[in-house]
C-alpha cells in the first residue's frame, strides 16, 4: 500500500505537470511572454497568477492518493499541500523566468519533493 501511494503520486505528477498543463499555461508562467504580448504595466505580474494556479493544482494532485486512500488528517495534508505548492512555484519560476534550472533539474526537484512528502505523510 505504501509503495502504491508513492507510485500514484508520481503518476499524478506526470498527469498534472505534462498532460493537464497545456502549452498556453506554460507560456503564461513566463514573465517574458506577458512583456511581449501585453506590455502594459497593468499585466506585469500576471505571470505570478499562472504560476500560482499551476503550483496549487500540482500540489493538490500529488496529494490525491493520500486524500482518497489513507486516514491521514486533512489538516496535515493541507499543510503539506501549501508547502509543496510554494516549492513548486519557486522551482517553476526559476526555470521559466530566471532560467537557472533546466527541465531535467526541475523534474528532479519535483521528484524529490514527492518523495519527501510521501515519506512525511507515511510517518503519520
Amino acid at each position: 500500500m505504501i509503495l502504491k501511494l508513492l507510485l500514484l503520486m508520481f503518476l499524478c505528477h506526470i498527469v498534472d505537470d505534462f498532460v493537464l498543463q497545456p502549452v498556453c499555461l506554460s507560456k503564461l508562467k513566463q514573465k517574458e511572454w506577458w512583456r511581449t504580448n501585453y506590455p502594459d504595466p497593468l499585466y506585469k505580474d500576471d505571470y505570478k497568477v499562472a504560476l500560482a494556479i499551476h503550483s496549487l493544482s500540482w500540489a493538490i494532485m500529488i496529494h490525491l492518493p493520500f486524500i482518497f486512500m489513507t486516514e491521514v488528517d486533512g489538516g496535515i495534508i493541507w499543510i503539506t499541500v501549501i508547502l509543496d505548492a510554494l516549492v513548486h512555484y519557486t522551482v517553476d519560476n526559476e526555470k521559466a523566468n530566471k532560467h537557472t534550472l533546466s527541465l531535467v533539474a526541475d523534474q528532479m526537484i519535483h521528484f524529490l519533493q514527492i518523495e519527501i512528502t510521501w515519506f512525511l505523510l507515511t510517518l503519520i
